[in-house]
């Protein structure tokens, strides 16, 4: 089991990013929150890992603290919510943020999240509510140094959004939407998720 990758960051193209670990390659899928502290290609990064099996394929998906990761176990564990929805339920909020929702019974905020009902959103609030004690959330950071590099913010975020599912046209509908100048990808993103009108509302 791999708890954590220690390395040189090699590509980020979110959800993906590549480490160098003695030469090899490993692909981790994260939550985009992650990617707003990566540093430049090329620069130590360091990252929390969850080891996730299946019946045909092995995935790793990438976290900037252990709690976030524990909260991602917490969801996995949730009838209904596999490891896809569960990335993106924390692209779409902060770990912090969930817990903020999942403690207040917010079933509004959630079900803004892609790809979250309200039944959904019922059995998240239910399942973790007595669960998230112990677990510390925020005050991560994936990186050994630097902050992103110079890609516009709105093209990543563009990126972000689709590599979520989103069509094309939606994606350049919520992006513009939200996006002023001095905001960064991660924050488009976020505006962009909580402000989005959900078709089975």
């Amino acid at each position: 089991m791999i708890a954590r990758l220690s390395g040189v960051l090699l590509d980020k193209n979110p959800p993906y990013l590549v480490i160098d670990v003695n030469g090899i390659g490993y692909e981790v899928e994260a939550p985009l929150g992650v990617f707003s502290d990566l540093p430049e290609n090329g620069k130590q990064v360091a990252i929390v890992i969850h080891h996730h099996f299946s019946q045909d394929s092995q995935t790793l998906y990438g976290f900037a603290s252990l709690g976030e990761r524990e909260l991602f176990r917490k969801l996995l564990k949730i009838s209904g919510i596999g490891a896809k929805m569960a990335l993106n339920i924390l692209s779409g909020a902060s770990g912090d943020e969930l817990a903020s929702y999942v403690s207040a019974g917010d079933v509004a905020s959630l079900t803004r999240l892609p790809g979250i009902g309200k039944k959904t959103a019922e059995r998240i609030i239910i399942e973790l509510r007595d669960k998230l004690d112990g677990i510390t959330l925020g005050g991560g950071s994936p990186v050994a140094g630097g902050a992103t590099g110079g890609t516009d913010p709105a093209s990543e975020a563009s990126h972000a959004l689709a590599a979520l599912g989103f069509k094309p046209a939606e994606v350049s509908r919520m992006v513009s939407a939200v996006a002023e100048a001095g905001m960064d990808a991660e924050e488009i993103i976020r505006k962009a998720l909580q402000t989005r009108v959900k078709s089975n509302e």
